[in-house]
């Protein structure tokens, strides 16, 4: 069955075709929420609770809107998001996420190269933005989404998202001029 037909078969109740597509995007998903959250325990909850609300839910995936990983996405992002203010509220001090990035972002780091993983530096400078922001670099330049698709993911304005998007990667230029300007001035 190709995609499609499995939107179908599962918004008429086939489970296994449910199954199928979850399946296929799952770690598609875990991906994108571990670059967002940085965090792996998080990225697992998250990813987990976006299966839920998508089995809950698959019946209102509209097709003809957006493809079922994009669908996937938005709602791993408000979901994720959700969290975030969560965890604001909880903790109350906004002076501790800077710091609480960077030991995520070690401890990230060290889990994907201890599996002999990948770990691009970019992923360090993405741990410097703000989490909104770092959303729509990543679904731009990692997922190559449209402004419109970012928006309807994030639930902001496309003008809005343009904006997060150039700023983001203004913040990583300027990331990238300090890291060089470092390794330049001990060689």
């Amino acid at each position: 069955m190709n995609e499609t037909e499995c939107v179908l078969a599962a918004k008429r109740g086939d489970h296994e075709a449910l199954a199928e597509l979850l399946q296929t995007n799952y770690l598609f998903v875990f991906k994108y929420l571990l670059q967002l959250a940085l965090h792996q325990p998080t990225a697992e909850d998250l990813t987990q609770e976006t299966m839920i609300r998508a089995i809950e839910k698959i019946r209102l995936y509209d097709e003809t809107r957006s493809k079922f990983s994009s669908w996937l996405l938005t709602i791993a992002t408000r979901l994720y998001l959700d969290h975030q203010r969560r965890k604001r509220r909880e903790k109350g001090a906004l002076a501790s996420a800077t710091h609480d990035a960077k030991d995520e972002t070690r401890h990230v780091r060290w889990q994907v190269e201890s599996l002999n993983g990948d770990w691009s530096l970019l992923i360090d400078a993405l741990a410097h933005l703000r989490k909104d922001t770092r959303a729509a670099v990543i679904l731009k330049h990692y997922y190559g989404y449209e402004y419109r698709e970012i928006a309807d993911i994030l639930n902001i304005p496309t003008g809005t998202a343009k904006s997060r998007v150039h700023h983001g990667l203004r913040e990583l230029r300027k990331e990238w001029a300090q890291g060089e300007e470092g390794t330049n001035s001990h060689g």
